[in-house]
Order: C-alpha cells, then structure tokens, then sequence
C-alpha cells in the first residue's frame, strides 16, 4: 500500500524522506515535488525500476526519462563533458527549471529510454527533492501523471493518477501552475531549445551570448 508524507511537518517530513530513500534503494518508485510540476522517481541506475517508472506512466521508450540531480558537481560524472555554454547554463539557472540535454559517459549503465546517448539532466529549485536526490543520487524523473493526462500540481493529484505503482508519496503542497522547464540541447554544433517553459528563450540566448532567434 502506498504511504503519503505531509512534509510540511517536520517529523512527517523526515520520515517521509526516509520511507523515499527506501524505497528508491528498493527499485521501487516514489512521488515528489519540484519547483516545477510533481514528479515520479526511480533510482537512475536500476533499469528495472525505469521500466515501472515507464509502465506507470503508461509511456514507452520512445520518450526518455530524464535525471534529476542534487548538485552542480554530480553532472561531472554522468556526461561525456560539460561544455563552456552548459557551465554558463548550470550556473545561471540551476537549481532551477532548466533541463539540459549533453551526451551522457558511455561507461554508465543505465537504460533511461531510447535517448541516443544523451542524457537530459536537471537540478530542481525545491528543498524536498533536494534532500531527497543528495541522499540516494541521480533519480530518473519524469512528470508524475500517465501520459496524455494533466502533469499533477499536487501529491493528490499524482495518487489519483499513478495509485498504488508508487510506493511512497511526499506531499509538499500545490506546485502552482503546472509550468515545465525548459530543456535546451546541446549536443550539436549550436544550441537548440527543444521546449521553452519556465525560463524564457530570451534569458538563455542572454546567457549563452546568442541571438534568441538562433535557438529555435
């Protein structure tokens, strides 16, 4: 049976966290909030636990499932090299609402999806997912809700859709409008914006010292 954590209460948020870490370690999935919309989580580095993550989304491989991080320095580690635009990025906008897709390190094994060797990778703005992917490390994330539904803004929201396939759900209260980040590529020659969402196009093209008309 699922458990849901009110973490605005400090004991219940402790042992909400605690019941979160569990459960990743267990390959099983957990709901939690971002500073963007919720998010279902599983431990990046169990393919099993990915493929529920999938199933409960009712989404296939077609479309993979990007990694949540709890730190700037744990990108080092998962791609094939932070280039001099992604460093500007990470530091302008993370922690925040701006996923950057880089070509992840051959040597991971991991199975996110049919993501050509890439990895989209994210630091959220939220004290909660952060405490939560600083404890057990890179969380394949993705929006919690099944696919073609409304991405939920609150953990209510996220159990009416995804049930009893999550194991442990850490209630941080409404999201607000159910905005995405944005997500930027660059793994080409030149930056591309993939979606614009919570940062504007024109706050990356002034980061990246680009006109916006290039990034579209």
């Amino acid at each position: 049976m699922s458990a849901v954590y009110d973490c605005s209460k400090r004991d219940s948020r402790a042992d909400g966290l605690a019941a979160a870490a569990g459960a990743v370690r267990s390959s099983r999935l957990v709901v939690m909030p971002t500073d963007t919309v919720y998010g279902i989580g599983a431990d990046a580095f169990d393919s099993g636990a990915v493929q529920a993550l999938l199933r409960a989304k009712n989404r296939g491989p077609d479309m993979p499932v990007g990694v949540l991080v709890g730190s700037w320095s744990t990108v080092d580690g998962l791609v094939l090299g932070v280039p001099p635009q992604a460093r500007a990025l990470i530091e302008a906008f993370w922690p925040g609402d701006l996923s950057i897709v880089l070509p992840h390190a051959p040597s991971l094994r991991w199975d996110l999806g049919q993501s050509r060797g890439t990895v989209m990778l994210r630091m959220p703005l939220h004290p909660v997912a952060l405490e939560l992917l600083r404890d057990v490390g890179p969380m394949a994330v993705s929006s919690a809700n099944v696919s073609g539904r409304p991405p939920a803004s609150t953990a209510q929201d996220a159990q009416e859709q995804l049930g009893e396939s999550v194991a442990v759900y850490l209630d941080g209260g409404s999201s607000g409008d159910p905005v995405p980040s944005t997500m930027v590529d660059l793994t080409g020659s030149d930056p591309v914006i993939l979606r614009e969402g919570a940062v504007s196009t024109a706050a990356v093209a002034e980061v990246l010292g680009v006109p916006a008309e290039t990034l579209v």
